[in-house]
């Protein structure tokens, strides 16, 4: 029988390298990159690609936190193109110094490049101007010695009536009148902190009508003109005073409504801002922002009243548009309207919630969206008056998403009530909030740990956590500590 020689085994190496003594195995082995691409661009790899729970429908906002998978988001692309949401709007919340500014900068470059024009009504620090005025856009200043927008200007909407006939301009014609009236509420309610009465406003409402009369469409008037209607006591404004045919009652009915007015027109607390004719009229063909970064901090009421003025201008100005577009007398355009610091204007004074409110009633079919910014939930809640409470309250809840930066944990259980977040949500948020430390190193403050990023939350789905980088192109134009740099 034949004896056989039995070949010694040969020792293979295992992923994570030759086991044994001396084989040296690691204990970690870093993840191969990945890269994410259209079929176009990486059809040579299939059927190597594998596909990613993320929308890819939108503006590339940046990457996963758990999956690295590329991040789309914008609510116009989500409603239009995806219906994920109810209504093209969007609320963004987070700590100051997180970024939230930079993620709808971002969205409003995408859009601009998709044919919807950013409308930035209202930039206080600035941080719009740079990027408008990069992609071609209309920069209007505002502030003393800055210029002027007038509150009765009804810009492009009266134009725009001319042109329309029957129940289009008689609808026109209307909202023109309800917005200028709810701004010149809105301004008297700033000054004194609390609304104007029924009776004042329909007096108000009267005087704007013989306003109108008086001048007809050739000539803006201006809060001025208002004061001298009030002053003139003309028979229809008489009536809605109930003043019983005594002039001397009406004197009485109305000399706080005229004090008021009278105080937005010199130089008291808004400086005649809103009461001289408008220095640039807003085009509608282009993005546009109205930079306010003039007013100082200390103005407080002014701000307020500037963010407002800018809103109702801007609303009015789309309305315009649409109508235009729906008789067929201009091309359908696409707006992305973001209001930023929306608490300034909130805080300002009671009532002002249904003057937001009434400003931004647009409708949903239309393609225009919108975006509310401000720092925390508080923000709204810390509002003097429980129902005002529950209408700014209301702005999150009818959002169609919500996108959260670094928020504290004291914000938890009130954001909880109006956006259903998960334990492990919650917890990402507050991490993110934590303050930056010190980096002896390079001898600066590191960068806090939640920069940069957010999370997405549209309705009841799980959010989705995602990292913004900013590319090359971007960081100029969002430099907002330029009077820092050397």
């Amino acid at each position: 029988m034949a004896r056989t020689t039995k070949e010694p085994r040969q020792a293979r190496p295992t992923a994570r390298g030759w086991s044994g003594p001396g084989g040296g195995m690691v204990g970690y082995v870093d993840p191969a990159p990945e890269w994410r691409g259209t079929s176009v661009q990486v059809c040579g790899l299939w059927p190597f690609g594998a596909g990613a729970g993320t929308p890819m429908v939108g503006v590339p906002l940046g990457r996963d936190l758990d999956s690295g998978a590329t991040v789309c988001c914008d609510p116009v692309s989500w409603f239009t193109r995806t219906g994920l949401l109810a209504n093209p709007s969007m609320f963004v919340l987070g700590r100051p110094g997180l970024g939230k500014s930079t993620v709808v900068r971002r969205m409003a470059l995408g859009l601009a490049g998709y044919g919807v024009h950013p409308l930035i009504f209202g930039d206080l620090k600035p941080d719009y101007v740079d990027l408008i005025r990069t992609i071609g856009g209309q920069v209007i200043s505002l502030g003393r010695g800055r210029g002027n927008l007038n509150v009765l200007d009804p810009g492009e909407s009266i134009q725009a009536a001319t042109r329309l006939t029957g129940e289009a301009r008689g609808r026109l014609l209307a909202d023109i009148h309800g917005r200028r009236l709810h701004m010149v509420s809105a301004l008297v309610t700033i000054l004194r902190s609390a609304p104007p009465t029924d009776r004042e406003e329909t007096i108000l409402s009267a005087a704007l009508n013989v306003l109108d009369d008086r001048h007809g469409p050739d000539r803006v008037p201006v809060l001025g003109d208002l004061v001298q209607v009030i002053k003139d006591a003309p028979e229809a404004v008489r009536s809605v005073a109930l003043d019983r045919g005594d002039i001397t009652r009406y004197r009485d009915i109305t000399e706080n409504l005229e004090a008021s007015l009278t105080a937005l027109l010199g130089d008291g607390r808004l400086g005649g801002t809103f009461a001289r004719p408008t220095t640039e009229a807003m085009q509608l063909d282009r993005p546009v922002c109205f930079d306010i970064s003039g007013i100082d901090d200390s103005e407080v009421l002014l701000q307020a009243a500037a963010l407002l003025s800018c809103w109702s201008y801007g609303f009015g100005a789309v309305s315009a548009a649409h109508a235009l577009a729906d008789a067929g007398l201009e091309p359908q355009r696409n707006y992305f309207l973001v209001m930023d610091e929306l608490w300034r204007v909130l805080q300002a004074g009671r009532g002002l919630v249904d003057r937001v409110n009434a400003l931004t009633r647009l409708d949903r079919q239309r393609g225009v969206g919108h975006a509310m910014i401000t720092h925390t939930l508080d923000d709204l809640l810390a509002l003097p008056n429980e129902e005002d409470r529950t209408k700014a309250k209301g702005f999150v809840e009818r959002a169609g998403m919500v996108i959260c930066a670094g928020l504290p944990p004291a914000e938890m259980p009130q954001l909880s009530q109006v956006v259903e977040l998960t334990e492990p949500e919650q917890r990402l948020l507050v991490d993110w909030s934590t303050p930056p430390a010190w980096d002896a190193a390079q001898g600066r403050r590191a960068d806090p740990p939640g920069l940069g990023n957010f999370l997405i939350k549209v309705g009841s789905r799980p959010g989705i956590p995602l990292h913004v980088d900013l590319t090359a192109a971007e960081l100029e134009v969002n430099n907002t500590n330029k009077r820092w740099n050397k």
